[in-house]
C-alpha cells in the first residue's frame, strides 16, 4: 500500500529522484523558467512551492532548510533576498505550468514551468540623469 507516500516515482531510485529535483529546483530559481517533461513540472511545483514558502518566512532556520534542498548558496540568497516583495501578495500557486507540445524522440509532453511574477526591479540601481 502507498499510504502516506507523496509524489511520483518516475521509474528513478528516490536517492536519484531526489537529487534530480534538488537541481530541477536550483535551475528554475537561477533562470526564472525551465522546460522539462510536463509530469516532472507538476512535481516540481510541490517542491518550488515549499522553497518560495520558506523564503517567505525569511528567518534563519528556514534558510538552512533551503540549504538543506538547494545546494548553491547563491541562488538560496537570491530567493530570500526577492521572495518577500515578489511573492507577498500570494499565498499560493507560485509558479505555471504551460504545455508546450511533445518531444520529437519519445513524444513526451514537454511543459514550460515558470515563476509567475516577474522579477522585482532592484531600487539600488541610480539613474544615470545628470542633475546640475
Amino acid at each position: 500500500m502507498r499510504h502516506r507516500k507523496a509524489g511520483l516515482k518516475l521509474g528513478r531510485t528516490s536517492s536519484h529522484r531526489d537529487a534530480m529535483f534538488r537541481n530541477m529546483v536550483t535551475s528554475l530559481f537561477k533562470h526564472d523558467r525551465i522546460k522539462t517533461t510536463d509530469v516532472k513540472a507538476k512535481e516540481l511545483r510541490r517542491w518550488a512551492d515549499k522553497m518560495i514558502t520558506l523564503a517567505k518566512r525569511g528567518d534563519l532556520h528556514a534558510r538552512r532548510q533551503a540549504l538543506a534542498v538547494i545546494r548553491e548558496k547563491d541562488v538560496v540568497h537570491k530567493l530570500f533576498a526577492e521572495a518577500t516583495e515578489r511573492f507577498s501578495g500570494r499565498q499560493g500557486g507560485y509558479t505555471r505550468v504551460v504545455k508546450m507540445g511533445f518531444r520529437p524522440g519519445d513524444a513526451a509532453q514537454i511543459a514550460l514551468i515558470e515563476l509567475v511574477d516577474p522579477p522585482v526591479a532592484s531600487s539600488d540601481v541610480t539613474s544615470t540623469s545628470p542633475e546640475a
